[in-house]
């Protein structure tokens, strides 16, 4: 199976599982087709500008950037989302396809993943999930050096933006791009930023479960 029907059964696969269980608002196939396909590839072109090695989704959901890229990549990828019922539908379906040797799932908290596995990842997505710099603070632990962190986002306040540049030492990141565009209905803006881990946070991380976002930096 070619790699765009392979992703398209994916997509049938978890519409099928939301009409049980909650994976996605999402349930017109042409808008998941826009909003998962093609909004998850977004960020193909930053993912392939990425070290080799393997490449992690934080708050994955239905495995949306990450199962998409995952196909189009071709990388080692592990899905990550504290939702365990979520990652078991995901698993499952992963399982049915072939998928599960090349995509792994996470059932758990990011800050534990990163104290399993730190420094673990050159490559991380994050789609609708947090603000710039809580991403950042959470995705810092998990990225070897050269790695990076790739943000989906719509509408960033200059206010987001300038407390996310204001982290980057603290924090080993910095910028690499920033990028926005508009999907093929012409309406719908994706703006996708990248940091890059250049070296070793000036604060121990990752702080304890869940302080990222209740007491962010």
């Amino acid at each position: 199976m070619q790699n765009e029907a392979l992703i398209d059964h994916y997509l049938l696969k978890i519409l099928e599982a939301n009409e049980t269980t909650n994976l996605t608002r999402i349930s017109s196939l042409e808008e998941a087709r826009k909003l998962h396909i093609e909004d998850s590839l977004a960020g193909l072109q930053e993912l392939q500008q990425a070290p080799k090695g393997l490449y992690g989704d934080l708050g994955t959901g239905g495995g949306f950037p990450g199962v998409p890229l995952a196909i189009e990549s071709g990388r080692k990828t592990m899905l990550v989302d504290s939702v365990r019922k979520k990652m078991a539908i995901v698993e499952s379906i992963l399982s049915d396809m072939g998928l599960n040797d090349s995509i792994s799932t996470y059932s758990g908290r990011i800050e534990d993943l990163a104290n399993e596995h730190p420094q673990s990842f050159t490559a991380l997505t994050a789609r609708a999930l947090s603000k710039l710099s809580v991403l950042m603070e959470l995705a810092s632990p998990l990225l070897s050096k050269n790695g990076l962190l790739i943000c989906y986002k719509a509408n960033v306040q200059d206010e987001e933006w300038d407390h996310a540049l204001s982290l980057q030492d603290k924090l080993g990141l910095s910028l690499f791009s920033d990028r926005t565009l508009t999907l093929s209905d012409g309406e719908t803006l994706r703006r996708i930023i990248c940091f890059e881990k250049i070296g070793n946070p000036k604060m121990k991380l990752p702080r304890r479960v869940g302080l990222a976002q209740k007491k962010p930096l």
